[in-house]
């Protein structure tokens, strides 16, 4: 419960006003205007917010909370339009590349899409629209601070400097942090077996046009898909979120009312979506999932790849990093690299933040070793096979500087910065 609540903290902080109004209704009071940066306002709602969103995460909020929060205000404004000045890139595509990574990762922390909306009280369209805005400002604001302070550096005896600045009894203990890499495969099912999903599919699509059954209970009896079962297989969508498998987007939005699509393969398995009713970019669609399934035999066939490869990269004649972007397969390889990243997109993680599987597969390995190829289930449900490399572990230990020095100089990079 107390892991919960810090996850909702978190998520009200990032979505910083979009969701206040729902997390902590408050007294109807005019707003009004306290600062004008340019042709930019700054309103005494987003002072308060702000402050509240601090209380919810159980910082102390010192007395003069809103003096230092309207002075970071007025900074970020005026950096942001400097960046609007000067035409620093951010594009679109970063910003909802980033509206897009805070949504799947919350979802991914309270469970579902569902969850997520019930928590704030919109939807997921509407939490990205609320906070469009604010993300792009912020992202102006740190490129105009980036190009600043880009320049910026560090010497070893300042990060010493730093170090010795603070106090003994606050330097703060570390659990033992690993470094993991993985190369990773999905085997492909055969094709009489898909040949056979997709005639089953077929079959449902014409049980439910010749009324025999409906959708919804075909969809609880067969889909494989866990978010959606239980409801009859129904999903609300806007074409704009990209969070969805792009097949299953650009198929739904091809339907008419009450329509049903024939088998579409995509990222996750074999769908039939029906069109229940669609207004503009937003619909509410019904589907059912089908994965076929993985024998033993492409089992075996993904596993001799993989040794190959473990072979090679053993005798030195190919290096981690090269087979894992040669060879590694799914969306995981496709976006962090061969290395399994911390929420800061930092390479030490804890073992609590590594999946099961993995954990029984690193627990008697050495550092330096890498892994035979083992089986694997995602966090999407799908079977895999990988090799997993544990490049580092740490001792758990107190901040010192022989085992932490890049983190500290971080720390004393982002002071000077500032």
């Amino acid at each position: 419960m107390l892991y919960t609540k810090r996850i909702l903290a978190v998520l009200c902080l990032l979505f910083a006003g979009t969701m206040a109004a729902k997390a902590q209704p408050r007294k109807a009071v005019v707003d009004k205007i306290v600062a004008v940066v340019g042709d930019r306002i700054i309103l005494h709602s987003d002072i308060r917010n702000s402050i509240e969103d601090a209380k919810r995460q159980g910082g102390t909020v010192p007395d003069n909370a809103e003096c230092l929060l309207m002075e970071q205000a007025l900074v970020s404004k005026v950096l942001m339009l400097q960046a609007e000045k000067d035409s620093l890139p951010v594009t679109d595509e970063e910003v909802e590349a980033e509206l897009d990574q805070r949504v799947r990762y919350f979802v991914s922390q309270l469970g579902t899409r569902e969850a997520l909306e019930e928590y704030a009280g919109k939807t997921i369209y509407q939490i990205k629209d609320d906070a469009r805005e604010s993300v792009r400002e912020r992202k102006l604001a740190e490129a105009m601070q980036q190009k600043i302070v880009g320049g910026v550096k560090i010497t070893p005896n300042e990060v010493k400097a730093f170090f010795d600045r603070i106090p003994k009894d606050s330097l703060p203990f570390f659990e033992s942090e690993l470094e993991v890499g993985q190369i990773a495969v999905y085997p492909k099912a055969s094709r009489d077996l898909e040949g056979y999903i997709i005639s089953e599919m077929n079959n449902y699509k014409r049980q439910v046009e010749s009324k025999q059954v409906s959708f919804e209970q075909l969809a609880q009896r067969y889909s494989e898909d866990p978010g959606s079962k239980d409801r009859g297989g129904q999903y609300q969508l806007n074409r704009n979120e990209k969070q969805w498998d792009p097949v299953f987007l650009s198929t739904a939005f091809r339907l008419k009312d009450g329509e049903i699509s024939a088998p579409v393969k995509g990222k996750f398995g074999y769908h039939i979506i029906q069109m229940v009713k669609r207004s503009g970019d937003d619909a509410i669609v019904r589907h059912i999932l089908r994965t076929p399934p993985i024998t033993d035999e492409e089992v075996n066939l993904a596993k001799a790849k993989l040794d190959s490869v473990r072979t090679k990269i053993i005798a030195g004649t190919i290096g981690f990093n090269e087979a894992a972007k040669k060879f590694s397969e799914g969306d995981a390889a496709k976006y962090q690299g061969a290395f399994i990243l911390n929420n800061d997109g930092s390479p030490y993680v804890n073992i609590d933040q590594l999946d099961k599987d993995m954990v029984g597969t690193i627990r008697n390995m050495n550092v330096g070793d890498y892994s035979v190829p083992t089986v694997f289930t995602d966090e999407q449900g799908k079977k895999g096979v990988r090799i997993v490399y544990l490049k580092s572990r740490s001792e758990p230990h107190r901040m010192n500087m022989r085992d932490d020095y890049s983190k500290i100089a971080q720390g004393a990079l982002e002071q000077k910065k500032a």
